[in-house]
């Protein structure tokens, strides 16, 4: 409904993932943002698969996390699911238009999990501009 909404509005403006304007580019515009960080000298940022990943396009983009409460994680089934829906997950992710992480991300999710460590990475950092998921399961 949103990009139908848009697509037959010429003033709309409208804020939607990636994923979105991919399956309608014939019938959307992208605009660009502007990170504000002057030394960078990007200037204003179009979305695309490689702004994405690289981080550069913050912070409109994001990825999907899954939460598991701490006390439920130590369930077999919790566990035996979330490492299904890791290891699944891999393989649907381009198939719906989403973006994949580089691998190394999944893995220290996984151990992230593993290890049952608690909380959320993209409180405060995550949400900057070139921060990447990885570098933050790392620890960078």
């Amino acid at each position: 409904m949103l990009v139908k909404g848009i697509a037959t509005d010429k003033l709309a403006l409208g804020f939607f993932g990636f994923a979105y304007y991919a399956e309608n580019k014939d019938s959307l515009k992208l605009v660009p943002i502007d990170d504000g960080i002057a030394e960078n000298g990007a200037g204003a940022i179009l979305p695309s698969l490689t702004t994405i990943k690289d981080a550069s396009y913050q912070p409109l983009s994001r990825p999907i996390f899954i939460y598991v409460n701490k006390s439920e994680a130590e369930r077999k089934e919790v566990q035996q699911f979330v490492h299904y829906y890791v290891a699944t997950g891999l393989k649907l992710i381009e198939e719906v238009g989403y973006i994949r992480l580089p691998d190394e991300a999944y893995k220290l999710a996984q151990a992230r999990f593993d290890q049952r460590t608690p909380g959320s990475l993209f409180a405060g950092a995550g949400s900057k501009v070139g921060v990447t998921v990885t570098s933050l399961l790392a620890g960078k």
